[in-house]
């Protein structure tokens, strides 16, 4: 068995303390979800090394207002904006279209947790579109784009909320199920990951390495905005206080993206599961850490990809 990945980082480090004294000249970056929290966070670290980012998001006048703090934080590194719904596969396709050239880093950072029931065009479950299908939509699309960099690496948040529940193979849409938020949002969490894992089988050889991350419970992020009060949500939700278990600042919950997407230390490393800097050790019951079983399974993994690219085809065919 190989070693756990660890690194001298940990809970309490931030994105900017990750990067300090790498060098991102010349790499290119997409961080989807960067107008406001981790997102915003992640593009801020990245551009301040040095690396071209752009900001694809789906407020794009929030987007440009942080873009403009990034330019003015950084000298004028080039940040750019571009417009980018994940649950809608025409905005999707035009944001691959219009991309020219190699990608070296692809932050899958945007999403939404908890939302009342919600379908999306195609009928698919908002959570599950969102999280999952549109990020596996764009990374797919963008696949030669990110061979082209030679040694490009995916990172997908997805979040400890996994270990509530797994992938509902045969009903992902909650059309059979009675739809709960919670178990919605533990699956396209659990998708993340095995996504991450098929993933970098599949593009091994392609120089692209993919990973995951749980970002730890942030306060103060436009992700929680659905759950209002969260008396019924499970132990493992991002805001508030399980477990023992601190809420960090966003400077902090940014920094695990920012290891994955930037850091020597992580160099060659694809496929896994981390959290706090670190990579993640099992699950265990009743303790709020760890990545679960089943969302590393390469069976999974491997029925997952064929589902989505089933749903994306056969939405492709109705339009």
């Amino acid at each position: 068995m190989t070693a756990r990945l660890t690194t001298p980082f940990g809970a309490r480090t931030t994105a900017a303390e990750v990067v300090a004294g790498v060098d991102l000249t010349g790499r290119r970056a997409i961080v989807t979800g960067a107008s406001s929290g981790i997102g915003a966070e992640t593009a801020r670290a990245l551009a301040a090394a040095g690396a071209e980012v752009t900001l694809a998001v789906r407020d794009v006048a929030a987007g440009e207002k942080v873009a403009a703090g990034i330019r003015a934080a950084t000298g004028g590194v080039r940040v750019r904006v571009a417009p980018l719904d994940l649950a809608d596969r025409a905005s999707i396709a035009a944001f691959t279209a219009a991309w020219d050239g190699p990608l070296h880093i692809l932050v899958a950072n945007a999403g939404v947790m908890a939302s009342p029931e919600t379908r999306t065009a195609d009928g698919w479950e908002l959570q599950f579109a969102t999280n999952h299908l549109g990020h596996f939509a764009l990374t797919t699309g963008l696949h030669d784009a990110l061979t082209e960099a030679g040694d490009a690496r995916v990172v997908v948040v997805s979040s400890v909320g996994h270990v509530n529940g797994e992938v509902l193979f045969e009903d992902v849409n909650f059309e059979h199920h009675p739809y709960d938020p919670w178990a919605a949002y533990s699956q396209s969490k659990t998708a993340n990951i095995l996504f991450a894992v098929e993933a970098a089988r599949r593009w091994a050889a392609d120089g692209i390495a993919v990973n995951a991350l749980n970002p730890g419970r942030i306060a103060s992020t436009n992700l929680a905005r659905h759950i209002g009060e969260p008396t019924n949500a499970p132990a493992s939700f991002e805001p508030g206080q399980s477990n023992g278990v601190s809420v960090k600042d966003i400077e902090q919950g940014a920094a695990t993206s920012v290891l994955l997407a930037a850091s020597p230390l992580v160099e060659g490393v694809t496929g896994k599961y981390f959290e706090d800097c670190q990579e993640a050790e099992p699950h265990r019951p009743s303790v709020r850490r760890g990545v679960a079983d089943h969302a590393l399974d390469p069976s999974k993994a491997a029925r997952l990809w064929r589902l989505s690219l089933d749903l994306l085809a056969a939405a492709e065919q109705r339009s």
